[in-house]
């Protein structure tokens, strides 16, 4: 996702899905540590000269960012530090707060569900001003100053490999650590590019879908089941429910690329979140049950997919918040706005 005039390869949000949808096909976990990563990229690269001159970014903040992107293309690897106990990825309910300090930002708190913790080069941390609790804005904090401890939480039903443990923050960042060189962007992002937020994780879990799909068709095809009619139908299904969500995606992220930000390109990413989260968990339990009581063993190739399918409509947004929110933009409604509860 890194600019080429940075050492990246300029890819685009389309380019990011069919790659995302490949790397789960292979293993989920590994496509959302990749998805985590990416956002950040993914998000840094789209800041255009014109959208940086909108949100007031100054040239100070434009130069981090460039040696940010410089370092992921030479190799640097970034996690996201965004959830929180009892708040999830809600960025104004977040506890974890910041305050200035001489010569840069002093931020304090804890996050869950952080993929891929103890491992990266940074962290993109979500934080509320100590002073100002409307305002939320984001960092990216490098691994090893002191402060920064990750605790090992995660023993998860799905997704047991991403190593999304606790991470618990103390710590002291410069200044220009502050992504925008301005405080309070991290609301307008979530509102200009909801793709990073709801969207990316979409294309893994089509790809769990599909994983599903291929481990259910090299069991039927083992055992020399797949002459039963029945089976065949569920298989048929899987792969047109498949298939549907991953067109869905893939327009959504056509959109993307094309207009960024816009409602209707916004209603396709929730739209794609929904339909790969509840199609991959759907397909995942037929192909189970197509299977058999044989594939329930432990070590069997459907043993991953099944639980980590299951987590795709609990990622945020979870599939009962992209329901509603879809619901009131075709009741004519803000969807940002006109929830229950805050969208972010």
């Amino acid at each position: 996702m890194v600019p080429r005039e940075l050492g990246g390869m300029g890819g685009t949000f389309a380019e990011y899905v069919a790659v995302a949808t490949e790397l789960a096909r292979g293993n989920g976990a590994t496509a959302l540590v990749f998805n985590m990563h990416a956002s950040v990229t993914g998000a840094l690269g789209a800041v255009t000269e014109e959208l940086a001159e909108a949100l007031g970014v100054p040239d100070e903040a434009l130069a981090a960012r460039d040696r940010l992107l410089a370092a992921a293309a030479e190799g640097s690897w970034y996690a996201v530090a965004m959830s929180e106990r009892g708040a999830g990825a809600r960025l104004s309910q977040l506890t974890t707060v910041y305050e200035p300090v001489d010569g840069g930002w002093h931020l304090k708190g804890s996050k869950t569900f952080c993929s891929g913790a103890g491992h990266p080069d940074g962290y993109l941390v979500a934080a509320r001003s100590a002073t100002d609790q409307s305002v939320v804005s984001q960092f990216l904090v490098p691994t090893g100053p002191d402060g920064l401890t990750v605790e090992p939480t995660w023993d998860s039903l799905g997704m047991r490999a991403t190593s999304s443990h606790d991470l618990h923050l103390d710590v002291t960042v410069p200044a220009d650590r502050l992504l925008g060189g301005v405080e309070g962007l991290a609301l307008v992002v979530a509102q200009l590019m909801p793709h990073w937020l709801v969207a990316s994780y979409a294309a893994v879990y089509v790809g769990v879908a599909r994983a599903a799909i291929d481990a259910a068709a090299e069991h039927l095809n083992g055992r020399g089941l797949a002459g039963l009619p029945a089976v065949r139908a569920r298989l048929g299904r899987a792969d047109a429910a498949a298939a549907a969500a991953q067109l869905v995606v893939a327009e959504a992220a056509r959109r993307v690329d094309e207009a960024p930000g816009d409602a209707e390109t916004n209603r396709w990413v929730w739209r794609a979140k929904l339909l790969a989260g509840t199609t991959a968990a759907d397909v995942a339990a037929s192909m189970l049950e197509a299977a058999g009581t044989s594939a329930t063993r432990r070590g069997h190739p459907l043993e991953r997919p099944l639980p980590d399918a299951r987590c795709g409509s609990l990622h945020p947004a979870t599939s009962d918040v992209c329901a509603d929110w879809l619901g009131i933009a075709a009741l004519g409604g803000d969807p940002d706005r006109d929830g229950s509860a805050p969208r972010w």
